[in-house]
């Protein structure tokens, strides 16, 4: 249940047209649902403004569509991180409406359409491969309500593809960069602009890039000041903060 659903039923108590018994009912559900193989957290909205989100790996096709089902119902968007074709056709059997983003492996079915709200978030990658991470960024910050745009292959091998949309990243209230290899892409923009930074490191590079771990290292050492960073590959967790952040910015 989002607030607005919460408003309206105290709304139909107040006048009457509810019986506080079953308002009462309905508010228990408000607690963790539990599934047996999952407890759905349908309280995280009113606690946190973002409805839980599920990561499907490790997950049965079955058991991504049971949870995704469960979300959506209690009316609120419902995203699936990480998840495959076949667990993308298993929930749209549950929910046609689902949709499946064959780039960030992500699966999202809203059941209102979104209010925006003031907030801009930029999503910027080093390079073409850091693509499908990023747009994992981008598509969760989006179901903040905020707006989002995407900013692909600027890395610091043509620093000139970064410098001539420099006017798109001063605009931003937050700004995700996302990069492999050395990972330099966020220390360079932080330092043309006066908005937070978050950096995800990708898995993106040669053998002494470690799987990621040598971008990390360099974004963690970043001599730009305003520079915070995710854990590597995830786009889910700097979409999520870029969200919260640029919806207080505007508040």
């Amino acid at each position: 249940m989002d607030e607005a659903s919460l408003r309206e039923l105290l709304d139909s108590v107040a006048s009457g047209s509810l019986a506080v018994e079953k308002a009462i009912g309905r508010l228990r559900s408000l607690d963790t649902g539990d599934m047996g193989f999952a407890r759905v957290d349908n309280h995280r909205t009113l606690r946190r403004g973002f409805p839980e989100v599920i990561f499907g790996e490790g997950k049965t096709s079955d058991q991504i569509a049971a949870i995704a089902k469960r979300i959506y119902d209690s009316g609120v968007p419902m995203l699936a991180t990480r998840c495959t074709v076949a667990d993308a056709d298993a929930v749209r059997v549950v929910l046609p409406e689902a949709r499946y983003d064959n780039v960030s492996r992500c699966i999202v079915a809203v059941p209102h359409p979104l209010p925006k709200v003031p907030g801009h978030v930029v999503v910027a990658t080093g390079g073409t491969s850091d693509i499908p991470v990023a747009e994992e960024a981008a598509l969760t910050a989006s179901l903040a309500g905020v707006t989002v745009d995407r900013l692909w292959d600027v890395g610091v091998a043509g620093i000139h593809r970064l410098l001539e949309n420099r006017d798109r990243f001063t605009a931003a209230d937050v700004i995700v960069a996302v990069a492999g290899m050395e990972g330099a892409l966020p220390s360079v923009i932080a330092g043309l602009v006066s908005c937070p930074v978050i950096a995800v490191p990708t898995s993106i590079g040669y053998g002494a890039a470690f799987g990621g771990l040598a971008p990390l290292l360099g974004m963690l050492n970043s001599c730009s000041p305003g520079v915070a960073v995710v854990n590597i590959d995830n786009g889910f967790g700097a979409g999520y903060l870029a969200g919260t952040m640029a919806r207080q910015i505007a508040r």
